[in-house]
């Protein structure tokens, strides 16, 4: 049945298909594009069977386990105690309008009940229940939608050829391959991806930087074609409101949807790898981060982010008109760590006090800083001041006409000036917060 279904794929995949080049996006696309900006906070789970290690997602490549012996860790993953209901609530306590979630990494394993391979939850682990589906079910029950992450490069796969630049210490991987048949494969598990889980809100495309050049000083073009005219019009074909992203550090690629960007606000670049401030477009945008250190579970991380750190950089993002991604790397049992919950929690407290200004909003016209940003929706600024220390603020070139401004706790008026200079306001002491202040400016 597999290998009848791999072939059916097959054949489809090199169909005459029209060209992604020549992409408009649908009505459909376009709403749920604007649904998406207005979103602002969505949760990133990087789970498979990697947590087994409890050393990251990334452990097949950083410890070159060979292929023959990381097979053996589907045996391992049993996680008995998944509750797919609890991790949705606790996204939707948090304030999170949507979750992305590894459907395959890197490793090549797959978290579904895929007929395009045999190296899947179902057929290599005791669990053998299929984690998307329950997923799945449990979102559209609740209201929140689903994305999935999906890895372009595999480490396993010997039609992944040619070999990209991580996973090549990983013996038992042939040195020829087939890559029109792996293009064929990766289209056989988005079909199924998008036609047997329901309506999926989009695809998160990663891996496309393990192809690019290195001359030792800079990356160049990629080694080989990866056909996202032909991957891209099959998704928009199967499900026109599904939106694409690819964290391919680029300028958008003609058919995405959104545009991504991986621990680093829009126009930042504090990697090195990140995306250059000249390829951000006009599409929405999403900024995903860590809750600790790492994506997948990882026993010793302890880089664990505060509950000021984590909600400050969720009202950067949004001051620089992007969502934020926040991920949690489960345990191999199915639980989240109870640390990663309590500041899930802490951060939907503070959204259900202030998320008037995030929600539902655009970047602001004042321009993002260290210790301010804003966001703007229906006439309205909001000023979030992120420094406590500081107590008079500088709108420099300021042109706009301001009807009031107040602080959004109290209604307090706030006491400001407009000159040439620009607009002057003070601070005091007694209503600054030490994670954001807000001010509501209203505009004639």
């Amino acid at each position: 049945m597999r290998q009848a279904f791999f072939i059916l794929l097959f054949l489809l995949g090199f169909s005459s298909l029209v060209a992604q080049n020549d992409y408009t996006p649908t009505k459909e696309n376009l709403e749920a594009r604007e649904w998406f900006e207005d979103a602002k906070f969505g949760l990133f789970i990087h789970w498979g069977v990697y947590s087994v290690l409890g050393d990251g997602e990334w452990v097949m490549n950083n410890q070159n386990i060979s292929v023959k012996t990381y097979e053996k860790l589907p045996l391992f993953f049993n996680p008995v105690d998944y509750n797919p209901e609890q991790w949705v609530k606790m996204a939707k306590d948090a304030g999170m309008k949507y979750i992305t979630i590894t459907s395959r990494h890197h490793d090549g394993f797959s978290m579904f009940d895929t007929k395009a391979s045999d190296y899947n939850i179902i057929e290599r682990t005791h669990y053998k229940k299929d984690i998307l589906k329950a997923l799945a079910d449990a979102c559209e029950k609740e209201g929140i939608k689903l994305f999935f992450y999906y890895s372009l490069l595999d480490w396993r796969s010997d039609d992944y050829f040619p070999k990209g630049r991580t996973g090549n210490g990983i013996e038992g991987r042939a040195e020829t391959g087939d890559w029109n048949k792996y293009i064929a494969f990766m289209k056989a598990q988005l079909t199924e991806l998008l036609t047997n889980y329901g309506e999926i809100a989009g695809i998160w495309f990663d891996g496309h930087w393990d192809q690019k050049e290195w001359d030792g000083k800079k990356f160049g073009a990629v080694k080989v074609d990866w056909h996202y005219d032909e991957i891209y019009t099959l998704i928009h074909q199967l499900q026109p409101q599904c939106l694409i992203g690819n964290n391919h550090h680029l300028a958008p690629i003609k058919g995405e949807d959104f545009q991504m960007f991986e621990k680093d606000l829009p126009g930042k670049n504090t990697t090195g790898w990140g995306t250059n401030s000249g390829d951000i477009g006009a599409l929405p945008k999403e900024v995903c981060e860590t809750i600790n250190g790492s994506w997948g579970f990882n026993l010793q991380d302890k880089k664990h982010k505060s509950n000021k750190e984590l909600i400050q950089y969720l009202i950067n993002a949004a001051g620089y008109g992007s969502n934020l991604l926040l991920n949690v790397g489960p345990m191999p049992n199915g639980e989240i760590q109870p640390e990663h919950i309590a500041s899930l929690k802490n951060m939907g407290t503070w959204l259900d006090q202030n998320g008037e200004t995030i929600y539902g909003t655009r970047q602001g016209p004042v321009a993002p800083s260290s210790s301010m940003v804003s966001t703007q929706k229906e006439g309205v600024v909001y000023l979030h001041l992120l420094d406590d220390q500081k107590d008079t603020y500088l709108i420099p070139h300021f042109k706009g006409k301001i009807k009031k401004m107040t602080f959004f706790t109290n209604g307090q008026k706030v006491a400001h000036k407009v000159n040439e200079f620009g607009l002057t306001f003070a601070v005091p002491q007694e209503v600054r917060n030490d994670v954001d202040t807000i001010i509501v400016m209203e505009l004639k």
